[in-house]
């Protein structure tokens, strides 16, 4: 081999070894924070998928890397003291997921590199630039919330024809998905649905006026829309509905394992292994600015037929040969 070549073969080696073998000559451990919208026992999923695809692509904890939780435990106001701290105790890289908990972060730092998992609309919620070239400090991955919001009205109607009337339940604050609201009401509308009420959670401590208004209403079906902090009081949510016996469709599959109805989603804990390999280019050098924001590839519709039985509907066996997933 001619000495050129033999030296672009080393340097080509070199570049891709994986990062454990820099992190040993180095000496160095990179330090992951994590801002999450609940508590560990709730997102163990997505926080497993995260340290599995980061350890497959190298990074072996208690070797070269840590992590550090913080967790606001389904109240958005946490959020700016935690992040304060995350940053404090200087990370090379913050992952966050929901977009009050990243706006948190960005405004707690500019320079510490952020991926959100999972975010409404970046854009509009002013996380990134565009998503083809964010800018800045923070990249991460959209969950495209408002065309999935009208279908998930598609999907309440055709697992309940009788329906006429459906309650929305969501939560003002957060400022990506105020999109999501506008959607499921001209989705309800295209299909002769009163939407009524509108139940607003911008605080933990709202929840108990939201089941007071639905119940109320004497509605037929609620929607509930995606927000991550409302997820964090899943069994609350979902202990109301069937109390009520309230058929409700639900943006996240952790609401269907708790017990909810039904879900149409984007599988979560690819978001999260999708943001595992941006965490690990960034660890790698790469500037969170010069990746694209991406969008999710696989979706699943998730239907809880013991849930059903319970509500006393029969679910379609067309409905049933669509879902993803049946929860028997």
């Amino acid at each position: 081999m001619r000495r050129r070549d033999f030296i672009k073969a080393v340097a080509g080696t070199a570049a891709s070894w994986p990062l454990s073998a820099h992190a040993q000559q180095n000496n160095k451990v990179a330090k992951v924070g994590y801002l999450g919208p609940s508590s560990l026992a709730l997102e163990h999923s997505q926080v497993d998928a995260l340290r599995e695809r980061l350890h497959q692509l190298g990074h072996v904890e208690g070797k070269n890397i840590a992590y550090v939780f913080r967790w606001a435990e389904g109240h958005d106001a946490r959020y700016p003291a935690l992040a304060a701290e995350l940053v404090s105790l200087k990370p090379d890289v913050i992952v966050t997921t929901g977009t009050p908990g990243t706006l948190a972060a960005k405004r707690a730092t500019s320079t510490i590199p952020i991926v959100f998992a999972s975010s409404a609309n970046p854009v509009s919620a002013g996380l990134v630039a565009t998503y083809s070239r964010p800018g800045g400090n923070v990249t991460g991955f959209t969950i495209l919330g408002p065309e999935l919001e009208g279908k998930r009205v598609q999907l309440i109607k055709e697992a309940v024809p009788a329906l006429s009337q459906i309650a929305v339940m969501w939560n003002p604050a957060n400022p990506g998905i105020v999109d999501f609201l506008h959607q499921t009401r001209a989705a309800a509308a295209a299909l002769n649905l009163t939407v009524k009420p509108v139940a607003e959670v911008a605080h933990a401590d709202h929840l108990k006026d939201a089941f007071t208004a639905i119940a109320a209403a004497q509605t037929q079906g609620m929607v509930v829309i995606a927000d991550r902090s409302l997820l964090a009081h899943r069994a609350e949510i979902v202990n109301f509905a069937a109390a009520e016996r309230l058929p409700t469709i639900y943006p996240y599959r952790g609401y269907v394992d708790a017990g909810g109805f039904m879900s149409y989603a984007p599988i979560d804990v690819d978001q999260f292994r999708h943001a595992a390999s941006a965490v690990d280019k960034i660890l790698r050098g790469v500037k969170p600015g010069d990746l694209p924001v991406e969008e999710p590839i696989r979706f699943e519709l998730v239907i809880n037929l013991k849930t059903a039985r319970s509500l006393g509907l029969e679910v379609s066996p067309f409905l049933q040969q669509r879902a993803d997933a049946l929860i028997e």
